[in-house]
């Protein structure tokens, strides 16, 4: 459904909490004529799922732990609140399917997203695309489900954006004018450390991205360069592209957000400040265009733009999206899931920094996707179950 003078999309934010849900509202804000907030969807920040609900006061809001949802509930009864507060992963999915939805903002963090992911798709709603999981572990299956649903895809990861703006309108003749494309990549707080010193690297210490302000466990990504990796598969399937099609270069200004290179060698590049409202707000608005509170870009401030190759040495791990794309069908899923465990258990203090790569390339090596696990739902989330108990029997192994 597009915008118009008259009439408002109703949007629902899975999510909400997070700083993609945080910045989606900021931009939502600055538009009140276009924009009004269905429903608001949390994982564990109660307290500020119920502030969310108390300034825009949604017609659902919905949890995935039962007694969070009745805390919320309680919390916004007493404060006279009429929003019906629903509880369970299937929830979200009747959230994100919901017949008076318009616009579905997925920013839940990690697999966890993909059922109302594909909710969303089959409905065949505005999907704005935030979650890169519900790719690198759907793969061929979610975009079967985007086409038949007749969903609109839009991605908001800044990279996936930055392509999807410089491509044709003809989307149809992309395949005859591209030759390849470049993903940018910052390369996080570590670019230019010793990588004989990263096992001494402490959570704080990944956490603290140069240029982007994102979550703990995309932060790590972003340090290890698995969100790079988590991105190439995911271009892959956005864009119908063969995995050597797709490129990184570090660009540590995060002003180039992606580039796409032509049959004919010319490039076509996004530039922008480093802030994610400016991919939410063009998912928001497309075609249009809106003022996103973001600031402009200043040339005459900018010392220089530059550009190094993606040392595999220092970033193993990014080499692990073209083996798993060459893979049997579900492979991704198992790095994904592989990937989540890791980085939950560097986070919890359990594993070092280095190790977070030992348990990636230790689980795709010995969790083999069965012919036909990709084809379902059922058969993904097995898969991503299977990955992930042997991903943490690696991370007891490193613990004894």
């Amino acid at each position: 459904m597009s915008p118009t003078h008259n009439t408002r999309q109703r949007v629902c934010v899975l999510g909400s909490t997070g700083s993609i849900g945080v910045s989606t509202l900021d931009v939502i804000a600055r538009h009140p004529d276009r924009f009004e907030v269905f429903a608001l969807t949390g994982a564990s920040r109660v307290d500020e799922l119920a502030q969310q609900c108390l300034q825009w006061k949604p017609r659902f809001a919905a949890t995935p732990d039962a007694a969070r949802a009745a805390a919320l509930r309680e919390r916004l009864k007493r404060e006279g609140l009429r929003t019906e507060v629903l509880a369970g992963e299937q929830a979200l999915d009747e959230l994100a399917a919901h017949p008076d939805v318009d616009a579905v903002m997925a920013a839940i963090v990690g697999a966890a997203g993909l059922s109302s992911c594909l909710a969303a798709a089959r409905a065949g709603k505005r999907l704005l695309l935030a979650n890169k999981e519900a790719l690198v572990v759907g793969g061929a299956f979610f975009m079967n489900a985007v086409k038949a649903g007749g969903a609109t895809l839009l991605p908001i990861d800044s990279e996936h954006s930055a392509i999807f703006q410089c491509l044709p309108e003809d989307r149809g003749s992309w395949a005859s004018r591209i030759d390849h494309i470049v993903l940018t990549a910052s390369g996080g707080p570590f670019r230019t450390r010793d990588p004989a010193t990263l096992r001494e690297v402490t959570p704080d210490q990944a956490c603290a991205h140069p240029n982007w302000v994102m979550g703990r466990k995309i932060s790590v990504d972003s340090a290890t360069m698995m969100n790079k990796a988590l991105e190439v598969i995911e271009a892959r399937w956005l864009f119908d592209l063969a995995p050597e099609q797709i490129r990184v270069v570090l660009h540590p200004q995060s002003i180039i957000h992606s580039m796409v290179v032509c049959r004919d060698n010319s490039v076509l590049a996004q530039l922008g400040t480093p802030d994610m409202r400016v991919p939410i707000a063009y998912g928001l608005s497309f075609p249009q265009r809106i003022e996103s509170g973001a600031s402009q870009l200043d040339f005459t401030a900018l010392a220089a733009l530059s550009f190094e190759p993606a040392d595999f040495l220092r970033y193993p791990g990014l080499a692990l999206a073209w083996e798993a794309l060459r893979a049997a069908p579900g492979s991704t899923a198992v790095l994904n899931a592989a990937n989540e465990e890791a980085v939950a258990a560097f986070l919890g203090g359990t594993i070092r920094f280095d190790q977070i790569h030992s348990v990636n390339a230790g689980t795709v090596e010995h969790v083999v996707a069965p012919q036909g696990a990709a084809a379902s739902l059922d058969g993904l989330l097995g898969l991503d179950a299977q990955a992930r108990r042997h991903a943490r029997q690696l991370i007891q192994g490193f613990t004894r």
